[in-house]
């Protein structure tokens, strides 16, 4: 039996607060502010070695205005009952029964036939509230589980619940060890729609309106003999066009990503091409020792010759790291899709590969005597060996009698040479200096 619990309400009742507090970190946006989940969001819970995943979802609200959102927000609570198992529908002690709380309790008896519903009343922090929450069971079912989401009162209790339901530990969906691939990108430049091709599925609302994604979600994939996890990230602004706190957080957490991921696919728009906002997030990937892959979307919109000249521009402003491979891809017409991935394994591969010892010293010794560095003051500097350090990263260890001596320009220039000789393409080198 899959264990999948499926957290739904109307806005603004606790639903990413409780979603939090079950995962033990912050995953989901968390605001005053109702609606601040869009998308459906996964995270895995342990509790009595039984382990479970959790999706938390936008808040259902028929009285959004924009009904293209309204629409796409509950299309996805409907996929997420779909795939869950249990469902955790939240109320509001505070509020007492709301009129969307009933429409919403009628959506639930229509579309979870045969799952097991349980009403949660979250914000019963007090005797007063705890009272109140037994007038949610006129909705039909059964008594609410009390809790407090915001402190952890009750969420024992409510787990206890959960996992009786279970008889035997799930399957992970995700696992620390497997790496993990975030496709990031300003606004609207289709990382979502790449998320939906690749999985086949419409995980994420895809709207012409900036900022549709708000919260990083995570997908477990597997291909090219290859699994991974893939993070689809909210679009990350400019500072100067940051209007509100939410979409501050939504760019913390994708920087976060980035932090945490082994390959960063970087999406652009053909149109508007490589911006410094953009030249300045790969830089962070680089810094972060984070594998790039670069990809120009929407290159249906520009002709084959608007194209060349657009990878011709790209590949010269990334002169510093003009180790990333480029990949023109149009997500709307489904062209060129899988080779992102087929890149992203590769440069993942490549990031992982380990040289030995014996082939490094053979290689790069000989290059390195026909043009040693020159040394400060008349002194001789030797590099007497090399090896790889057994870390997640490409760093490379030379060592010598005056570390301190070595140039950048020298060392530029031996990197240069390491990437002729070794195949390290979209992944930063370190190379490190040391006293022998």
């Amino acid at each position: 039996m899959k264990n999948i619990v499926a957290i739904v309400g109307r806005p603004n009742v606790g639903k990413s607060t409780l979603f939090n507090r079950l995962i033990e970190k912050k995953s989901a946006i968390t605001s005053e502010v109702s609606g601040t989940t869009r998308d459906r969001n996964y995270g895995e819970c342990i509790w009595n070695n039984i382990t479970f995943s959790i999706i938390d979802t936008g808040g259902f609200n028929e009285k959004i205005k924009n009904d293209k959102i309204k629409e796409e927000i509950n299309k996805q609570i409907k996929i997420s009952i779909d795939e869950a198992n249990i469902v955790l529908f939240l109320v509001d002690c505070h509020d007492g029964i709301t009129d969307v709380d009933k429409i919403f309790a009628n959506v639930l008896r229509k579309d979870c036939s045969g799952k097991k519903i349980y009403v949660v009343a979250n914000k019963a922090d007090n005797k007063n509230f705890e009272l109140i929450s037994f007038e949610f069971m006129q909705f039909g079912f059964g008594e609410p589980i009390k809790i407090a989401a915001i402190n952890g009162s009750g969420t024992g209790e409510l787990l206890d619940i959960i996992t009786s339901n279970f008889s035997k530990k799930g399957k992970r969906i995700e696992n620390i060890q497997l790496p993990k691939f975030a496709i990031i990108g300003q606004p609207n430049v289709g990382k979502s729609s790449l998320l939906n091709v690749l999985i086949g599925e419409e995980r994420t609302i895809v709207n012409n309106k900036s900022g549709t994604t708000r919260d990083s979600i995570n997908t477990l994939y597997n291909l090219y003999g290859q699994k991974f996890i893939l993070i689809d990230t909210a679009g990350i602004r400019k500072k100067s066009k940051k209007k509100e706190d939410i979409e501050f957080y939504s760019t913390l957490r994708s920087i976060s990503a980035i932090e945490e991921s082994d390959i960063c696919i970087y999406l652009l728009d053909a149109q508007l091409g490589l911006e410094k906002q953009d030249l300045k997030l790969i830089n962070l990937a680089v810094k972060r020792n984070c594998g790039v892959v670069l990809v120009v979307n929407k290159i249906d919109l520009i002709t084959p010759e608007e194209c060349k000249n657009l990878k011709k521009d790209i590949s010269e402003r990334l002169k510093n790291v003009n180790y990333i491979p480029i990949i023109c891809v149009s997500v709307l017409k489904k062209k060129n899709i899988f080779k992102i991935i087929q890149k992203a394994v590769d440069v993942y591969k490549n990031k992982t590969t380990k040289i030995s010892t014996p082939k490094l010293n053979n290689i790069l010794l000989p290059i390195i005597e026909q043009r040693p560095p020159q040394g400060i003051h008349g002194k001789e500097i030797k590099i007497k060996y090399i090896i790889q350090l057994p870390t997640n990263n490409i760093s490379l260890v030379f060592f010598c009698n005056f570390p301190e001596d070595i140039r950048e320009n020298y060392k530029h220039s031996l990197e240069k040479e390491i990437r002729k000789n070794f195949n390290f393409e979209g992944n930063p080198i370190k190379l490190i200096f040391r006293k022998k």
